[in-house]
This record gives structure tokens, sequence and C-alpha cells, in this order.
């Protein structure tokens, strides 16, 4: 079975556009875990639109499933954070501070050697470390030389091809290929961005996808039928 990680960055946003506390972060959380979600997901940016560094902190007292904490190692924000929380993953990602949503993967051609004492530091904590990677075996070939133990694959390119049925198959067989490079370098594979109730069946065909992280699908459709619910239909599609 592949894990699911909720990610909680939407119902942040929508609590901050009030001052009351409401949606509660912690209690969303809870519900997801109870409805059977295996781990929560948050992204803390410096510009603190949606998850806050309070958030991370409340939901690292809480949690009992893994708790994977995503971000830009070189924000100094971030790493501040991690070296508190020791959570059970980090997933680096090459976000720029102004970035509206994650929108590519590391280009380790540039980015490797920088990401080196990054990786040794988090595994030092204990954290285990997944690197954000477009669907690119050229450059999941390099992760090992980083120390990273899993890829996230960067699943937007997939979910528009399966929304506008354009070269779906194509684009769809880059990322068996990528899953196949990463299982050759014994890398674990993760995998988020845009995956939904529709399409996250096909992908899921992809052999040891291990983990797959959603969020603004799986809160856009709990608008509907209601979070746990929502998590429980996640799951029935992993299984």
């Amino acid at each position: 079975m592949t894990n699911l990680s909720v990610n909680l960055n939407k119902v942040a946003l929508l609590r901050n556009t009030r001052n009351i506390g409401i949606p509660s972060i912690t209690k969303m959380a809870q519900i997801c875990i109870d409805a059977g979600a295996n781990g929560i997901t948050v992204h803390p940016r410096p510009d603190q639109r949606h998850i806050r560094p309070s958030d991370v902190y409340d939901l690292a007292s809480q949690l009992t499933v893994e708790f994977n904490i995503e971000g830009n190692p070189f924000e100094t924000s971030f790493m501040e954070i991690v070296r508190e929380v020791k959570p059970t993953q980090c997933t680096l990602v090459p976000d720029a501070p102004d970035t509206f949503t994650s929108d590519s993967g590391w280009n380790l051609t540039t980015d490797s050697d920088r990401l080196i004492s990054v990786v040794r530091e988090l595994q030092s904590l204990g954290s285990r470390v997944s690197l954000f990677m477009d669907a690119d075996p050229e450059q999941i070939k390099l992760v090992p030389q980083t120390g990273a133990e899993r890829i996230e694959l960067y699943t937007e390119p997939y979910a528009t091809a399966f929304r506008e049925d354009k070269d779906l198959e194509s684009v769809f067989g880059q990322y068996q290929a990528a899953a196949v490079t990463a299982a050759e370098l014994n890398l674990g594979v993760n995998a988020g961005h845009d995956l939904n109730l529709n399409n996250l069946s096909k992908f899921c065909t992809i052999p040891n996808i291990l983990e797959v992280s959603i969020g603004h699908a799986l809160t856009a459709e709990a608008l509907e039928m209601g979070f746990a619910q929502t998590v429980k239909e996640y799951l029935k599609i992993l299984s």
C-alpha cells in the first residue's frame, strides 16, 4: 500500500483569513489521523501565508504518525524549525521565497554540492531526507551523491496531461522511467502536486510509490464530502 500524507497548508490558508483560530490545524490533523491517514505534511513558507511556525510546533507535540516538513533548506527559518522539531521526514524543495506554489524539482547539476551538508545535518537529527525532483532520470541519477534516501516526484505535469487528456501516456511513461531509475539506485519514491481522486489510481500503478502527499485537491474535495470521508476515499484507492 502507498501511504497517504495529508498536506494541511490550504486548511491554514483558510484559517489565516480570520483571527479566531478556525479551522484548527491540530484538530484537522487529528481528523485525518482518525480517518486513517499515515502522515501529516506542512510547508512553512517564509511569508507565513498558510502554515506558521507555531503550527509546526503544535503539530509536533501532538502527532502519532509521520510528520513531513517541506521547505527550502537555504531559507534560514526552515532550518531553525526542523532543528527544533526533528520531523520524521524533511522534503527539500527549491522554492524561491515568492514562489506561488512548488513548480519544479532540484537541478542537481548545480545544487548537489550545497545540498550534501544539509542532508547530513538533517539525518543527524534523525530525519529521513527526500528531494523534490522532476521526472528526469538523468537528474535522479545525481541524487545518491547528496546522500538523500528518497525523492518526491513533482507530479503537476502528469496531472495536467491527465486533466487535458493530452500526451498522457507519453508523460506517464516519463514518470514510470523516473521511478525505475530511482529503484535501481535504491531510492525510495514519494510523489505529490495536483494528485486527486480522479488521477491518483492510474499514477499509483507505478510500482513502489511509497507515499503521496496531497493537500489542495483533498481540501477542495473535503468541502463536498467532509475531511474524514475524503481521506477514506483516498485510502481506498491507495490500498
